[in-house]
């Protein structure tokens, strides 16, 4: 029999059984490293709730040694380097980024989930993980009563938020700097900002950050 959990509910409980893969990786490594989060990651939110979130950043899933260890989306590894240096920049979050949830990073009218909440092997979600962990990456857009932008970076994260939003793949492509008008809300697009795009060259910080000054300026529109 295939588990259940609420549709409506936004973030999956600690131990999610939805995911068979996902649920027996994650048993492994809490065995291993009883100290680490080891659960789904919970969307990172500002300290004023959901009624103040005008930009959702989606990304993948959490890294092994990153989120799945520290609890917070992008803390713990490069990506949350690159991505917390640039949110600051554009007042996007504000204190210090020490790479540990209990360090005084705060964000500011921004939420930070990904589609898939639980780290998979090898940092690769397989198709129907993508699909079944939707229902969470949906109820959190739900949750965002004044969200106008959300910022997908990588392909599958973009496909994934695409479906969340009820619209086709096929008419809202990806590409880097991207940028879409689905339903009431704009969808941007970037390469993921992972040490692997950064050392090949596919992501430099200025497009990253060149994708960030085009959002800021929709907001301040």
């Amino acid at each position: 029999m295939t588990p259940t959990l609420p549709a409506a509910s936004s973030e999956p409980p600690h131990d999610c059984p939805l995911c068979p893969r996902l649920h027996g990786f994650i048993a492994a490594w809490r065995e291993r490293e009883p100290d680490w989060f080891n659960g789904p990651v919970p969307t990172f939110l500002p300290p004023e709730g959901s009624d103040s979130v005008r930009l959702l950043i989606v990304g993948l899933a959490p890294g092994l040694r990153g989120a799945n260890r520290t609890g917070r989306p992008f803390t713990g590894d490069y990506a949350g380097d690159l991505l917390y240096a640039t949110m600051k920049r554009f007042g996007l979050a504000r204190g210090v980024f020490e790479a540990r949830p209990d360090d005084s990073l705060e964000l500011v009218g921004a939420a930070i989930s990904n589609a898939v909440r639980c780290v998979p092997p090898e940092n690769k979600p397989v198709g129907s993980e993508v699909a079944t962990c939707r229902r969470f990456l949906s109820a959190t857009i739900a949750d965002f009563p004044n969200l106008r932008a959300i910022l997908s970076l990588g392909v599958i994260s973009h496909q994934s938020t695409v479906r969340a939003l009820g619209e086709r793949v096929a008419a809202l492509p990806f590409s880097h700097g991207g940028r879409h008008a689905a339903g009431g809300i704009t969808l941007f697009s970037s390469y993921h900002c992972s040490r692997y795009n950064t050392n090949t060259g596919r992501l430099t910080e200025q497009m990253f950050v060149d994708v960030f000054a085009d959002i800021a300026a929709f907001l301040q529109e």
